[in-house]
């Protein structure tokens, strides 16, 4: 009898387009683990901030991105929030500060900081499989992912997210602010050197502007049933 291969669901998209409440919501209702690429790049951001490493300090953020290999991790409780955690401490709500938002991506430019993050990604992924979301995870990271999505939505609708998300949160900002930071992160992560935002060309690609997020999951589940990947879903 053969072996059931590990399955990988992997969700790409630009900044607020829904991937990290599609993800949790996919993974949950599959029974599959979650690896959240974004929290990591996050972790290792809020790491060189605290620190004091400068975000042009490419030796300091990978040896950071190195670390985290090692001391990173994420839980996908059944009824609360993911729960993020480094070293043992809970970094949960301290990486989702604006403060972090905005400094993410030049940290995330970084070669070296991808490469370490890839590795850590990959490492992961355990049977019966993960939904994995980011920006490069189609095209770098699982390329032969036998589902890719590609989750994608107006600028000023992914603003307008971004905006509740923080203040419901207690954040102060603006809604202009958001959309600043939005435009700044799609403009970085577009054009990095190192593995930019872009979607896999056999991907799967989702507006999600007038969608609901239980929209978009059944939208997922039904391609994974058409394709026969899933007969439980």
């Amino acid at each position: 009898m053969s072996e059931e291969p590990v399955l990988v669901i992997a969700i790409d998209g630009p900044a607020a387009s829904g991937k990290s409440t599609v993800a949790i919501m996919l993974a949950r209702r599959l029974g599959l683990a979650l690896v959240d690429s974004g929290s990591m790049y996050r972790a290792a951001t809020l790491l060189a901030v605290e620190r004091g490493v400068q975000l042009d300090d490419e030796a300091s953020l990978a040896d950071i991105a190195r670390e985290l290999r090692e001391s990173f991790e994420l839980e996908l409780p059944p009824d609360s929030p993911v729960r993020v955690s480094v070293h043992g401490r809970d970094i949960s709500s301290a990486i989702r500060s604006p403060e972090i938002g905005e400094a993410v991506s030049p940290v995330s430019a970084v070669r070296g900081v991808r490469e370490e993050m890839v590795e850590l990604q990959r490492s992961l992924v355990r049977k019966p499989g993960a939904v994995v979301e980011g920006r490069d995870i189609g095209t770098t990271v699982f390329p032969e992912a036998p589902l890719k999505v590609y989750l994608e939505a107006l600028q000023s609708e992914r603003a307008r997210r971004r905006y509740v998300e923080l203040t419901e949160k207690g954040l102060a900002t603006t809604e202009s602010s958001v959309g600043q930071e939005i435009a700044m992160r799609d403009e970085i992560d577009s054009s990095r050197e190192s593995s930019p935002l872009a979607a896999a060309r056999d991907a799967l690609r989702i507006d999600t502007t007038e969608l609901t997020i239980e929209d978009v999951v059944k939208e997922i589940t039904s391609e994974l049933e058409r394709r026969g990947l899933r007969s439980d879903v």
